[in-house]
């Protein structure tokens, strides 16, 4: 499988309280953990399961676009 380097928003979620790591360029791709390292860890798990089921599944692969703001 081809190596994508999607990026990963890590924020505090108030209502869930928890950590959530979500991948903007993946409909759905999030992961949640009680630090921000587990919720990273978990989100680059959740890309390659992502990435593993779309392949199988015959569905496109997009690319990495997304960037923050304050990276443009």
């Amino acid at each position: 499988m081809m190596d994508h380097r999607y990026h990963i928003n890590v924020f505090w979620s108030q209502r869930d309280e928890c950590w959530v790591a979500d991948v903007p360029d993946l409909k759905s791709c999030a992961a949640f953990g009680d630090t921000p390292e587990e919720a990273i860890a978990e989100a680059r798990l959740a890309i390659e399961g992502w990435l593993e089921s779309a392949s199988a599944d015959g569905l496109p692969i997009p690319e990495p676009r997304y960037r923050p703001a304050i990276y443009a």
